[in-house]
């Protein structure tokens, strides 16, 4: 589980099988820690089209986006896994179950605490999470010199984590409802209203 906003590995899991249950208990235990997310992207693997899932984001207020079957780019942060499998996964001999897990934790550990994304302005997941002030997100211009990321988050109003980012300005809704409001009292007038108000004399 990856925090699109930070770029944090919250959680690997490995197990055999690796079922809806133990999905939603690890998840659990990343909500007890933090707090729950908006929403999430995930495939269409069983352990997340799964009654034990539904079950778990109802529980929690976290809406489940599944990209549609065979489209990866959908999520585009699917490149994580591809760093995973090239840095870890395939250079990695594996003994047992618990050593799986060691070597993923050290991998996630390394990923959240060294490397550094461009992303991110070169800061590591956990130093630019420990940074960042949710409250600069009320200032008049947060994002002025912040990450690419944090930028494009802030413009599409995506909030990942509760605290993350707000919204975009309230500028842009009322502007809307003002074209609305406009754009009903004129189809409420006569027709031979509407006319000689659109046709010059």
């Amino acid at each position: 589980m990856v925090n699109q906003f930070t770029r944090e590995c919250l959680v690997l899991l490995a197990g055999a099988p690796l079922t809806g249950h133990k999905v939603a208990a690890a998840l659990s235990q990343v909500v007890a820690e933090r707090v729950a997310p908006g929403s999430i992207t995930a495939d269409n693997g069983s352990e997340f089209v799964s009654r034990a899932m539904e079950a778990w984001a109802y529980q929690y207020g976290v809406q489940l986006d599944f990209i549609r079957p065979g489209r990866p780019v959908e999520n585009s942060y699917i490149e994580f896994n591809g760093r995973l499998r090239d840095e870890c996964l395939n250079v990695e001999v594996f003994f047992t179950l618990t050593d799986v897990r060691e070597k993923l934790e050290r991998w996630r550990k390394d990923n959240n605490q060294v490397r550094p994304h461009s992303a991110l302005n070169d800061h590591s997941p956990q130093s630019f999470a420990t940074t960042w002030a949710p409250s600069a997100a009320s200032a008049k211009h947060p994002l002025a010199s912040a990450p690419r990321a944090a930028r494009s988050a802030h413009r599409h109003g995506r909030v990942v984590e509760a605290g993350g980012i707000e919204p975009p300005s309230e500028d842009r809704p009322a502007m809307a409802t003002t074209r609305l409001v406009r754009a009903l009292e004129l189809a409420a007038r006569p027709p031979t209203d509407r006319l000689s108000r659109s046709q010059p004399v």
